[in-house]
């Protein structure tokens, strides 16, 4: 048997319990791919359903396509914020450059639904409803798995190595014994 020794860098606290792990001030580790795709999901459909609703609420004060704006980029905010406190745990708000990023991924998905449908009205001229239902929602769950993959591995990354600066490494000059200088020269 091993003779045991104390680990210097903990000290036994009554503060280092796990029972204090859930104050506000302890650092909580990112949920996993899976836990981050559910909240994604529930807020990102959240927010989308009220949406739903504001935009024709909205609607009455100023016209359809300047309220579908305002709410699109009202819910846009709102989910970034939700996305960076929530889904992706980073544990604060998100800054300028998150919101610009993630502004950029939500544009990237309008525009791949965008394009799902006007492919689908370019191969079919009067398509079914059903069909149609079919094409939008398929192309926005793609684009929603692209977005949450964008936001999980670029916007809201925790494990993103610092920019390491490059060292130059200078190496020591060769000492040349001085008559072999001087026979050079």
């Amino acid at each position: 048997m091993e003779p045991q020794t104390a680990d210097t860098t903990k000290s036994p606290s009554p503060s280092s319990s796990p029972s204090s792990s859930s104050s506000p001030s302890s650092s909580q580790a990112a949920p996993g791919p899976l836990a981050s795709f559910v909240r994604f999901v529930v807020c990102g459909g959240g927010v989308g359903v009220l949406s739903s609703f504001a935009v024709p609420m909205v609607a009455m004060t100023m016209p359809w396509a300047v309220a579908n704006a305002v709410i699109t980029v009202v819910s846009t905010l709102l989910c970034t914020e939700l996305h960076a406190l929530f889904t992706f745990g980073t544990g604060r708000r998100a800054g300028l450059r998150r919101h610009l990023q993630s502004s950029g991924s939500a544009t990237a998905a309008y525009a791949m639904t965008g394009a799902a449908m006007f492919l689908l009205h370019t191969a079919q001229s009067a398509p079914t409803l059903l069909t149609e239902q079919t094409v939008y929602l398929t192309a926005s769950a793609m684009a929603g798995v692209g977005r949450f993959l964008v936001l999980r591995l670029y916007v809201f990354t925790t494990t993103r190595a610092p920019h390491q600066a490059i060292h130059r490494t200078t190496l020591p000059r060769p000492l040349l014994p001085r008559p072999a200088v001087s026979t050079a020269c």
